[in-house]
C-alpha cells in the first residue's frame, strides 16, 4: 500500500447524466477517472470524438 496522498478523480455516470466525484456508482455506468469535474462532464463528447478519429484511421489504413 502506498503512502502517497491520492488525487481525487471524477466520474461520469452514464445511467444518471451527473458527475460523481470518486467511485459512487457500479462500474457498468461509470466513464472515467478523469482529473477535473469539467473532464468528466465532457465525457461523452470525449469517447464520440475518440470513436470518430478511430473511424478515421480505419478508413485511412483500409486505403493504404
Amino acid at each position: 500500500m502506498s503512502d502517497a496522498p491520492q488525487t481525487e478523480q471524477y466520474w461520469y455516470n452514464t445511467k444518471t447524466g451527473q458527475v460523481e466525484k470518486g467511485r459512487q456508482s457500479s462500474w457498468e455506468n461509470r466513464m472515467g477517472p478523469y482529473a477535473t469535474e469539467a473532464e468528466a462532464r465532457a465525457a461523452l463528447d470525449t469517447a464520440a470524438n475518440r470513436s470518430a478519429q478511430w473511424d478515421r484511421d480505419d478508413a485511412d489504413w483500409r486505403e493504404s
